[in-house]
């Protein structure tokens, strides 16, 4: 009688390497090197952005001068803003500012773009000239430039009055020193160009071959085509240049003399934080304006993020 035996393959297990203690010394000082070159942006993220907005959001609470310790107040310098008329002119005129300034600004943007995607001779030359204004910024400089050239006698009057529509200057006047800014801001479009002219180098030009053949015009080839597929870089753009101008400052407080002009036409918001807080040494005041200032900013994000879903098409959603 012969026993046969099931001759099953000897299979051996895998052990796991031994993980033994060479590396860590290694890994701890890469680590130890990423943690060094982040300290910098974090100490500065810590003392110069999370530090003081927790310091303004304990003020706003407070009756704050600068001279004497904090006196908790509540919800009282919040309540006073309602009841104050120059804080309701500051809010309006900023928001003035915004509803006018920044829709010039784009539709400029976008039509010198719309020219410059066109190959043409001397293309770098236009490009850069247009967007030189944008590298200047708003600096204490350019105010004054701005501010000479629109006051009293100046050269704006002067070609005015040459043509027939004298107003005394825009500085000097309450009813266009505002308009006066709203131009400064849209002269200097040049940012704003940049990515409307690189989201038109991404339209395929196939789309617009299709469309000449189906008989197209120039207007519906832009409504139909060109609009939707720089949505994205046309969204980016408005959210980008609203919180832009809501934070309106230097080229406000140069321009107008006294900053917040005539009959207070100028007062945009941080102006008057500015006084509340630097000239009035109303620190509690100041930092309850800035909270406000910073909720209003991310209410107006939060609708222009919700309205998106309306007018904004992206690649993945034709798919």
């Amino acid at each position: 009688m012969t026993l046969v035996k099931d001759s099953v393959p000897a299979t051996r297990t895998a052990r796991p390497a031994a993980t033994g203690r060479t590396g860590r010394p290694g890994r701890r000082r890469e680590n130890l090197a990423g943690y060094l070159f982040m300290s910098p942006w974090v100490a500065g993220f810590l003392l110069l952005t999370a530090g003081p907005m927790i310091a303004s959001l304990y003020f706003a609470f407070t009756d704050y001068n600068l001279f004497t310790a904090p006196k908790w107040v509540g919800f009282d310098n919040f309540t006073r803003m309602f009841d104050d008329p120059r804080w309701q002119k500051s809010v309006e005129v900023t928001a003035t500012y915004v509803v006018i300034g920044t829709p010039l600004k784009l539709l400029l943007a976008l039509g010198v773009a719309l020219l410059l995607a066109q190959s043409r001779r001397g293309q770098a030359f236009y490009r850069a000239a247009f967007y030189a204004p944008s590298l200047i910024g708003a600096s204490v400089s350019v105010g004054f430039v701005w501010r000479s050239l629109f006051s009293d006698g100046a050269v704006v009057d002067r070609t005015q009055s040459f043509l027939g529509f004298h107003v005394g200057g825009w500085v000097g006047n309450a009813d266009w020193v505002l308009y006066c800014l709203v131009a400064l801001t849209v002269w200097q479009f040049g940012a704003p160009m940049v990515i409307f002219l690189a989201g038109l180098k991404q339209v395929p030009r196939e789309l617009y071959e299709a469309a000449e053949m189906d008989g197209a015009g120039p207007f519906r080839r832009f409504w139909s085509i060109t609009l939707p597929m720089i949505s994205p870089v046309l969204f980016f753009n408005v959210l980008l240049e609203t919180i832009h101008s809501f934070q309106i400052f230097g080229s406000a407080y140069v321009v107008s003399n006294t900053y917040c002009g005539p009959a207070d036409a100028t007062l945009v918001y941080t102006c008057y934080l500015y006084q509340q807080g630097f000239k009035n040494s109303q620190m509690g005041f100041a930092s309850a304006m800035a909270w406000m200032l910073l909720l209003a900013v991310a209410l107006v994000t939060a609708v222009l993020f919700w309205s998106q879903k309306k007018w904004v098409h992206y690649e993945e959603d034709a798919r």
